[in-house]
């Protein structure tokens, strides 16, 4: 049985309490939040105790820690965990700094500690059975990747303010699945963006619309779709171009009833929000990460995957600032 703490009581928390709760090779055994109330609701409803980071993390007992707290606390969580023998799950991004996010990775990777970065949406049912199928080769090489993800409604200007805007705190789930799927990290990123959703959003520096075209070395291309508002639902959708065919994980709907008649056809909107639609896809996240660490095998999203992913966020953000397309080389890599 794994002794896991749980650091941040939020949204997320409560998601990743949830999966952990539930695991049966699992025990959650303390909660942490600067929010004491949070933390003190949190931990009554699945009976575990409230304690200090400090205390979790010099905890010798507990075996891993999942990090849900506020981005700015993510690297320096890590490397503390890490230094005292602690395997972690780390909500992304790992920084919003990607200097930063390669120095957690530089000092990690001296303690061997195993790190699992969270981009839940690789564990979704729909995305993973197409990669699944595209390894197999079914479509041969990969020519065109197109991914579409559309929020239903933005967030509040007091959360934007400090996301570090759409690609990194948006987008970057988006730039996981297309090195995921792609195999490994483009060679170059143009973006453009625009507020188009609420005008008061570019007072702050940020787009809530925006398109990324990642190109690889070898020819590859993917284009990425972002709005935050979707009236309609979370549109979630991934279409891939092969050689020999085309895979395509399409949305999925509030319910499976679909209507014809002489009118027409009609059939259910999207999920309404990422915890409805993604709620699954958590939970196999956590029992990915618990096999993994119990079998001594590699995480399947590393802290590797979470520098990528974020040296595309900020390639995307400065390609969007200037006009031009952007490398993204081996030293933001950590390569």
């Amino acid at each position: 049985m794994l002794k896991i703490a749980l650091l941040g009581a939020g949204r997320i928390g409560q998601v990743h309490a949830r999966s952990i709760a539930s695991h049966l090779d699992c025990r959650l055994a303390a909660i942490a939040d600067v929010a004491s109330e949070a933390a003190q609701k949190l931990a009554a409803q699945y009976g575990t105790q409230v304690a200090t980071v400090d205390s979790i993390v010099d905890d010798r007992s507990i075996d891993a820690l999942l990090i849900a707290t506020s981005t700015d606390t993510h690297a320096d969580l890590i490397e503390r965990a890490t230094a005292c023998g602690k395997a972690v799950l780390c909500e992304k991004p790992v920084d919003l700094s990607l200097e930063r996010a390669l120095q957690c990775q530089a000092t990690v990777a001296q303690t061997r500690k195993p790190v699992m970065i969270g981009f839940n949406r690789r564990f979704d049912a729909q995305f993973s059975a197409l990669k699944a199928v595209f390894d197999k080769g079914e479509i041969g090489r990969a020519e065109l990747l197109s991914i579409t993800s559309f929020d239903p409604a933005p967030p509040p200007l007091s959360y934007l303010g400090g996301s570090g805007g759409l690609f990194r705190d948006m987008m970057i789930h988006d730039f996981d699945m297309a090195c995921w799927i792609m195999g490994g990290a483009p060679a170059t990123i143009s973006a453009t963006g625009s507020a188009l959703v609420d005008p008061e959003v570019a007072s702050i520096g940020d787009v809530d619309t925006a398109v990324a075209t990642l190109t690889w070395r070898d020819g590859r291309i993917a284009v990425i779709k972002n709005s935050r508002r979707a009236g309609y639902g979370y549109d979630q959708r991934v279409e891939l171009l092969g050689s020999a065919g085309l895979l395509s994980a399409k949305n999925v709907l509030e319910n499976t009833l679909e209507k014809i008649t002489d009118a027409g056809t009609l059939t259910a909107k999207p999920m309404y929000f990422f915890l409805e639609r993604y709620m699954r896809a958590y939970e196999a996240e956590w029992a990915a990460f618990v096999e993994a660490l119990k079998a001594g095998t590699r995480m399947p999203v590393t802290l590797t995957d979470g520098v990528a992913a974020l040296a595309c966020a900020e390639a995307a953000t400065r390609a969007a600032r200037t006009g031009e397309r952007v490398a993204i080389t081996s030293d933001m890599l950590g390569t």
